[in-house]
């Protein structure tokens, strides 16, 4: 029990964003996800802070055990059951708006008695902007200040996506270099047995043209023909 106190406290920390000192505002949105095991005929529930007016995306799967499936519930703050799932192997669902409080997340796995189950699940928080906020923001910035602002965000998505296709470069290198050791693998393999198909071949005919001379050699009469 005192393992699964502190197992489960672990997992409050890693997903509950920091407390804020007073007077610095709200703590601020974090996104996380954890994998954890679910012993068989156990259920485990996870809260996660929420603020109000925001959008707060939910996804699971189950990557582990027999059946890979698990029921999964979720709770607003006040206690309404929002989504209720039995026997599911994964799921994605979102909230919006959110309420200002802690959401419960219960994976359930006491319908099973033997098997436990090794389960995934994301959270990511999208806050939810009015339009009034955002042409405020746009009118109190110099429109210098604005294009500075879009050429870091250009310049940060282009090395993400350099990054990206590099690993795609390597991850396809790789594959090509899989492809041609197969490759070369059927090819020899393919020369093996053709040569020996044919030696077997040869030896049949061998064999045959032998058996041939021999039953001739049985039948023939050698006795001279009397005149």
């Amino acid at each position: 029990m005192m393992a699964a106190g502190a197992a489960l406290a672990l997992v409050l920390w890693l997903l509950l964003p920091p407390v804020g000192v007073g007077g610095a505002g709200p703590p601020p949105i974090q996104d996380g996800e954890f994998t954890f095991l679910l012993p068989a005929g156990r259920k485990q529930c996870f809260y996660q802070s929420a603020p109000a007016n925001a959008s707060l995306e939910t996804e699971y799967q189950v990557i582990g055990g027999a059946g890979l499936d698990v029921d999964f519930t979720l709770e607003s703050p006040q206690g309404v059951l929002l989504v209720s799932e039995s026997r599911k192997a994964d799921g994605v669902h979102t909230v919006e708006p959110t309420e200002a409080g802690d959401y419960k997340l219960c994976f359930d796995n006491s319908f099973s008695t033997i098997s436990e189950k090794l389960v995934f699940f994301e959270l990511i928080f999208d806050s939810l902007q009015d339009d009034e906020e955002v042409e405020g923001w746009a009118e109190a910035v110099e429109p210098e200040e604005m294009l500075d602002v879009k050429m870091g965000d250009i310049k940060e998505s282009i090395e993400t996506m350099k990054t990206r296709l590099e690993r795609s470069i390597q991850m396809l290198t790789l594959l090509r270099a899989f492809e041609a050791r197969d490759r070369n693998l059927q090819e020899g393999n393919l020369e093996r047995v053709n040569f020996w198909s044919a030696v077997n071949v040869a030896v049949l005919l061998l064999v045959a043209v032998l058996q041939v001379c021999t039953l001739k050699r049985l039948f023939q009469d050698k006795r001279p023909v009397p005149t």
